[in-house]
């Protein structure tokens, strides 16, 4: 592969670095940071330091047109700024590898795309279960039969403090993606959003936090209608997490039960009982490994311990490929559009089919 230099854009007070999108790239030979852009000067100043970089912007069009970066790295974690900073790098020609999730409506994902289509940079979307070896054997017993028939997907957030929409947003985005990573297509989607057990209005409306914009409900209850005539359905209760954490995507099948859960390494179990129950008919929960049922996991390299190595070396094959990454535009714009999905439903009071014909924040049309 090329060597590439790689601008790093951060948001110290506002998102930061995410989580170390900007340290990611010193251990993957073939890329050099070679400037970071931070408006807070105290956090631009100990960035380079940390990245081992001298060159130091407060603002990242200057950045970008001063170094000429082949990829920069969007880092904070607030939504507010994912748009801008990869239309005014992608515009250029510049690659993003940008902290998930993609962006803040669909208004923005569809420029992002337009502009990725114009100029052909390609964009990956940090959801690093997308680029996890054990998703192709997952798949693969599910062909195979392993669980049966698959009768229906079930998702959960971490139902923490940020329960509710805010959870569907920043972590509900993982289990979006685990769908669409496994196959499954989005027809339709039936929602409610609740404030205190009660339905959302106009008036419970806020800004969100981490720059997600327009935001509502400390419940989330979603179905979707799967192409593959099954459904799939997503919840998440403020406060009502557990520990261990419940995070993740259950794939039930008439004969068992698969768990996934978020990481490039991710824990993963089956259960094969077609009651779906250890008690009474049969069967234990087993982990699944990049090489099967029961064993030992093969892929030792420190790498896959790393959130952002393998989805970086996958996007840097992109760009020599001339492909599109495993999660690029499209699938970053069809977990946005789920999400989004959530509160157009809410908002009509019915089921909304996919692709929405509504593109801004759905909150923002409520009456």
């Amino acid at each position: 592969m090329a060597n590439y230099k790689v601008g790093v854009v951060g948001a110290t007070g506002r998102g930061n670095y995410g989580h170390g999108v900007d340290t990611a790239w010193l251990d993957l030979p073939n890329t050099k940071i070679v400037a970071v852009a931070d408006a807070d000067q105290a956090g631009r100043i100990s960035t380079a330091k940390r990245v081992g970089c001298t060159d130091v912007y407060a603002d990242y069009r200057e950045m970008m047109n001063a170094t000429k970066p082949d990829i920069v790295a969007v880092c904070p974690r607030w939504l507010d700024q994912h748009a801008d900073i990869m239309l005014e790098a992608v515009q250029r020609g510049i690659h993003c590898y940008v902290e998930k999730p993609f962006c803040r409506n669909l208004t923005e994902a569809d420029a992002i795309v337009k502009a990725c289509e114009m100029s052909h940079a390609r964009v990956a979307v940090a959801h690093p279960t997308r680029y996890a070896p054990a998703l192709q054997t997952i798949r693969r017993l599910i062909s195979d039969g392993a669980i049966g028939q698959v009768v229906e997907l079930r998702g959960r957030g971490k139902e923490d403090r940020r329960g509710g929409g805010e959870d569907l947003w920043v972590l509900g985005s993982h289990i979006m993606d685990m769908v669409l990573n496994l196959g499954f297509d989005p027809e339709w989607c039936f929602a409610s959003v609740l404030t205190d057990g009660e339905p959302v209005t106009a008036a419970n409306v806020y800004d969100g936090n981490e720059g997600i914009g327009p935001l509502a409900g400390d419940a989330v209850r979603a179905t979707y209608g799967l192409r593959q005539g099954i459904t799939y359905s997503f919840a998440s209760y403020r406060h009502a997490g557990a520990s261990p954490t419940r995070f993740a995507l259950r794939v039930y099948g008439s004969e068992g039960i698969i768990e996934i859960q978020e990481n490039v390494l991710p824990e993963v179990w089956i259960l094969q009982s077609r009651s779906w129950n250890t008690g009474r008919g049969g069967g234990e929960w087993k982990r699944i490994s990049s090489a099967g049922i029961d064993m030992p996991e093969p892929l030792t390299d420190p790498k896959f311990k790393r959130r952002h190595h393998v989805p970086i070396e996958d996007m840097l094959s992109a760009i020599e490929q001339r492909r599109e990454p495993k999660c690029g535009v499209y699938e970053g714009r069809r977990i946005v559009e789920m999400i989004a999905a959530v509160f157009e439903s809410h908002r009509v009071s019915g089921p909304v089919p996919l692709p929405l014909k509504t593109r801004v924040n759905p909150l923002t049309l409520m009456d």
